[in-house]
């Protein structure tokens, strides 16, 4: 089998990356190299592993074009794009570009060229805008939606609140269309919250990872200054971790006949699901500190959901897949890959 991977030296791309070379497969990375952290990757699989790597922006559309051509991969796992919602407001163009012209770049190369390869994309819970039309209740620690007890499935209407939104949303219903129209192998997986090793968070993106690393620091005496938490701390994500995120899109392959075409909401669950303040309070309680006199709260971010958990029942139906990695067990796991 060959495997192409987008975004192949980034967080999940990577974890994706190590587990083709583990099972013997033939691997192509694509990968700009833009994103913080990915050289680091990319030089980690080169450990690992031999693949062949272009260093090249999905954005370009002749050279995805010619890479497809020679190519001819049997599974695409897509996850080349820009991550963050802060930068998607700062620059709306790079965002558009990236995210919805550079899918649209690769589907159209894949149907011109290799129209079985199956296409598996990395879309976001950002597809539903800010929730605000939904009821919310406040405890001392997160928010709680009224009529979601178990989370959000995929009925939830899109909204397209953000540029980050309208871009992921615009992949995201073209790789739907592409199936329905030209009858191609792709799947959407909506994301929430996704952690673990080869994650290099910044203060915009990777949000369980820095405040893990923050809470390092401050463990190790080398915080510089206070941080900054946007909101009030309550707002709550469920927790993937990286490697059932693996398991996850490989089953996806191996399945794709049961659910090409298709969308699902993936995130750990609402037995995962955790807000800032309770993972402080877990880090806390972990590492023997306090986070009172080293962070500031700040307004919240434009368009944040206050609360986000996916409810897993569709993909689980289909292919049985679930969360296996408990928040708890993930969050040392991380610990010690940062350390």
């Amino acid at each position: 089998m060959k495997y192409l991977i987008t975004g192949g030296c980034g967080f999940i791309g990577s974890n994706l990356a190590l587990e083709v070379l583990k099972k013997g497969h033939d691997l192509i990375i694509v990968d700009n190299l833009s994103r913080l952290g990915s050289d680091k990757n990319y030089y980690l699989l080169k450990e690992k592993g031999l693949f062949k790597f272009y260093n090249e922006s999905i954005s370009d559309k002749k050279r995805i074009n010619g890479i497809i051509q020679v190519e001819l991969p049997d599974v695409i796992f897509h996850l080349a794009g820009q991550v963050a919602m802060t930068t998607s407001i700062s620059n709306p163009y790079l965002d558009f570009q990236t995210n919805a012209l550079g899918t649209l770049n690769l589907l159209e190369a894949v149907r011109m060229s290799s129209k079985n390869s199956i296409i598996i994309y990395s879309s976001t819970n950002k597809v539903y805008g800010d929730l605000s039309g939904i009821s919310f209740h406040e405890t001392n620690s997160r928010y709680c939606p009224k009529d979601y007890p178990n989370g959000f499935d995929e009925s939830l209407n899109l909204n397209f609140h953000s540029p980050y939104g309208c871009s992921k949303g615009t992949a995201d219903q073209y790789l739907q269309d592409y199936h329905r129209i030209y009858g191609m192998n792709t799947v959407v997986f909506r994301h929430s919250s996704m952690y673990g090793g080869n994650q290099h968070p910044s203060f915009d993106q990777g949000w369980i990872s820095w405040f893990c690393k923050k809470a390092l620091e401050i463990k190790e005496g080398t915080l510089s200054e206070k941080f900054t938490v946007s909101g009030n701390g309550k707002q709550v994500r469920d927790l993937l971790y990286s490697s059932d995120v693996v398991d996850l899109y490989f089953s996806a392959a191996e399945n794709i006949n049961l659910i090409k075409g298709d969308v699902f909401n993936i995130g750990g669950g609402i037995d995962n699901s955790m807000s800032i303040l309770e993972l402080f309070n877990f880090l806390e309680g972990y590492l023997k500190i306090s986070f009172k006199n080293n962070i500031e709260f700040i307004p919240p971010r434009e368009s944040d959901q206050v609360f986000f958990v996916g409810n897993n029942n569709k993909i689980n139906n289909l292919i049985g897949w679930l969360p296996k990695v408990k928040a708890s067990e993930g969050l040392l796991k991380t610990i010690e890959w940062l350390k």
